[in-house]
């Protein structure tokens, strides 16, 4: 990891590792009480890779169980495991928020994510993920002790997502 930190004055983000995830097992619970529905998108696989690790994510270990508001916000809370390369398991939580920066985004993400419709620009939603993560201790143990934020983009089949760790 690099020397450098964050200050008050001049926070400073650090690229981590990329993850690239796919889901195409899709089921929703309509009308909930506290509005909207709730979403399961359970994952079929992955990997993942940055300057200081890389590996997979293991099939069938979680999933993203997404709460989507009346105001059509989703509430995203994703948990997982990843493998890394040396063998090495850490268990994914990520919660974050994917909304549209236009008023028919989310039907459209949604067409395109479900039902096979046309891609949707990335800077027609916004998609970020606060994600933390527990792992035995040894080389991967500072994951447990930073701050990381995500930026996402969605895929048909999935999503891409960058991490940063706030230094």
């Amino acid at each position: 990891m690099s020397d450098q930190y964050s200050t008050l004055e001049l926070p400073r983000l650090e690229f981590v590792f990329e993850v690239r995830l796919q889901f195409t097992r899709v089921m929703a619970v309509p009308n909930v009480p506290n509005g909207g529905f709730r979403s399961a998108v359970l994952l079929d696989g992955g990997t993942f890779e940055g300057p200081h690790l890389r590996g997979r994510a293991i099939p069938n270990s979680g999933g993203d169980y997404a709460h989507f508001r009346a105001d059509d916000t989703a509430v995203f809370d994703a948990r997982y495991l990843l493998e890394v390369d040396d063998g090495s398991i850490i268990y994914m939580q990520n919660k974050g928020f994917l909304w549209g920066r236009k008023p028919d985004s989310m039907q459209r993400l949604r067409a395109w994510a479900f039902q096979g419709g046309p891609p949707v620009a990335h800077e027609d939603y916004y998609l970020r993920a606060q994600p933390t993560f527990e792992t035995s201790v040894g080389p991967h143990d500072w994951l447990t002790r930073h701050v990381f934020i995500g930026v996402g983009e969605r895929k048909p089949d999935g999503n891409v997502v960058r991490y940063y760790k706030l230094a």
